[in-house]
């Protein structure tokens, strides 16, 4: 269950895999566009899936956050500084994001005087006073981070395949379910 010095365990895969498949459902199933198409009848569905993903996303990470504070992690293998400042760059974004895309998406919604509405239609809030342009505003910006956060998603992907066929270090492997050694 827990991590050791060459491979995450399995609850820090859990965590991770599962974080990655409801990000990108989230981004999916987001009805995107104007407040009125957003918000529309037809919209309905694919919002209460897309804010209850978002939900699970931000509680998902809060939950990962904590078992982060008491599993070990495996060694950074050795790569060349400039990587290892650019992981640590991904990692901290990618944990930003996380946070951001869906506390934005809350604002925004509140802002503009919509409860979110979750599947079997549980209305949360609005629990911030009407602001409508700004809400707008905050709205357009949970859009950006969405499509930022897919962009570094994709770009730790990539990071992990080059690791995997250029270095031969490991590094995927050792977040990828399954037994043996992950690294060398």
């Amino acid at each position: 269950m827990a991590s050791s010095n060459t491979r995450y365990g399995a609850v820090a895969q859990a965590f991770h895999w599962l974080t990655a498949a409801l990000v990108l459902a989230a981004f999916l199933y987001g009805p995107g566009g104007s407040e009125e198409r957003v918000y529309s009848a037809a919209r309905a569905a694919d919002r209460q899936l897309h804010e209850t993903l978002g939900l699970c996303v931000l509680a998902l990470v809060v939950l990962r956050l904590l078992w982060r504070l008491v599993d070990t992690r495996p060694e950074p293998v050795e790569v060349a500084r400039w990587m290892g400042l650019a992981a640590r760059a991904m990692q901290a974004g990618l944990y930003l994001l996380l946070f951001a895309v869906p506390l934005t998406a809350v604002a925004g919604a509140w802002l503009e005087g919509h409860p979110l509405t979750l599947l079997g239609g549980l209305e949360i809030g609005p629990w911030l006073a009407p602001a409508h342009d700004t809400g707008t505003l905050v709205a357009e910006i949970h859009t950006w981070l969405g499509d930022a956060i897919l962009w570094l998603a994709g770009a730790h992907a990539l990071a992990a395949l080059f690791h995997h066929f250029m270095l031969h270090d490991g590094v995927l492997l050792s977040m990828l379910p399954g037994r043996g050694p992950a690294r060398r």
